[in-house]
């Protein structure tokens, strides 16, 4: 008689219930001052201004997170997916980032048009939203891309190092897990009008499948860099 396989280990959480709780409401609360207020401060203060708070203030959600992983002895690096033994694992994650970044790009294209995102009426609805936050000169460029690199870094630790394993261990599924994790990545981005939400939210669902096939967060960072620095660099071109 053939020997049963042991069942798969159920995710483990890595901070407690009320944490992530927290943790959700404060991202969605933050999505929607975003949508009403994000015009007017870049109006007021400018984009450089905008872009410095949004860093400060994804680096205290990285912090919020770090707190409450202590509580469950997770680390960082629990959250991220261990670290790079050989210059070939740093070779070997950029390679995977740039091909889902290829990949993704030419996903999202064919949604968008599905959607009716291409349209003239969408296209003017989604430079109304986005154009007003993309770069204008040399300076704002630059705090563009240290923008960018902190949105790589700070948002897959937030939706996939942590609200996606806290997800996949509430549900017990983490199929669940990255669906509803992309569910919350969506509405962050609720900014940038509402049916682009779905579009994000197909995105993040693309990363948290990266993240679970890979066991690691890095090629997402990447990859997440990647395409905020190319949109950056694509608006100021074309200015």
């Amino acid at each position: 008689m053939e020997a049963a396989h042991p069942a798969p280990p159920s995710p483990a959480p890595v901070a407690p219930a009320w944490h992530t709780v927290l943790f959700v409401a404060v991202v969605i609360g933050t999505a929607v001052l975003a949508a009403r207020s994000q015009g007017e401060m870049i109006a007021r203060h400018g984009r450089l201004t905008t872009y410095l708070v949004t860093m400060f203030w994804e680096y205290v959600l990285v912090g919020y997170i770090l707190w409450g992983a202590q509580k469950k002895n997770v680390t960082l690096r629990d959250l991220a997916g261990g670290r790079w033994n050989t210059p070939k694992d740093f070779a070997k994650d950029w390679a995977f980032a740039f091909g889902f970044w290829i990949l993704a790009a030419g996903i999202l294209a064919g949604l968008s048009y599905a959607l009716g995102l291409a349209s003239p009426t969408q296209m003017a609805e989604a430079k109304k939203h986005i154009g007003p936050l993309l770069p204008a000169n040399g300076v704002e460029l630059g705090v563009w891309l240290a923008l960018s690199a902190t949105a790589g870094f700070c948002e897959e630790i937030m939706f996939r190092g942590y609200l996606q394993k806290q997800l996949s261990a509430a549900t017990r599924s983490e199929a669940w897990g990255i669906v509803l994790q992309a569910i919350f990545f969506g509405i962050a981005h609720y900014y940038q009008g509402p049916r682009r939400v779905v579009l994000i939210g197909v995105y993040g669902a693309m990363f948290g499948m990266l993240a679970a096939w890979r066991r690691s967060l890095r090629p997402g960072m990447f990859a997440h860099a990647l395409q905020d620095s190319v949109s950056g660099i694509a608006s100021r071109l074309l200015k």
